[in-house]
């Protein structure tokens, strides 16, 4: 059985999908959820589930902390759900092709550093958009330039707000995310 490990720095509502969608497959399972905020609420959905909990800080993760414990626990795939820190090139590397990470708009389209949650919808309302949507893609040295595995849109209407796009966005994420994780393994 394929073991993963969610990192997230929120509230954790993808992480919380994906624990749903591995719950009872015998192919993979959520192992740890690890988190670099010890008040992040996924580490509260998790318990919900029976899954281990870890929290680090930006300093030990950037000591090797959080790489020895996905070795420790055996851990195969890494997904990153919402995690806001830049993974250090050496946990890149130890889990090359094995770390997966999902974007809220279409990359290339606004990634990149200081990119996430409601800058992107902010950024995709300024630039009047008719579309967004999700990309799911794999993590390397740098953020958000990792090859795509997965994108699906959404039409935004000029009447949207940053918040109304945020929703349809979030939707494709809860709708997608967890599948296509599963096909990507091999689950």
């Amino acid at each position: 059985m394929k073991r993963l490990a969610i990192l997230a720095s929120g509230s954790g509502s993808n992480a919380e999908k994906i624990m749903e969608y591995f719950q009872h497959s015998h192919q993979a399972e959520v192992a740890l959820v690890a988190s670099n905020k010890t008040d992040a609420f996924v580490l509260e959905r998790a318990k919900k589930f029976g899954v281990q909990t870890f929290t680090f800080s930006r300093k030990e993760m950037e000591a090797g902390i959080l790489t020895q414990k996905l070795i420790d626990e055996n851990i195969d795939w890494v997904i990153l759900a919402g995690f806001l820190l830049k993974i250090p090139d050496e946990l890149t590397r130890t889990f090359s092709d094995r770390m997966v990470n999902i974007h809220p708009a279409l990359l290339p389209k606004y990634g990149g550093k200081g990119m996430y949650g409601m800058h992107v919808h902010q950024a995709v309302k300024a630039a009047g958009d008719a579309e967004t949507g999700i990309t799911i893609h794999l993590v390397n040295e740098h953020y958000d330039e990792g090859r795509i595995i997965f994108q699906a849109s959404t039409p935004i209407g000029p009447e949207d707000s940053p918040e109304d796009i945020a929703q349809r966005v979030h939707a494709l994420e809860h709708a997608h995310f967890p599948r296509v994780i599963g096909e990507l393994i091999g689950a």
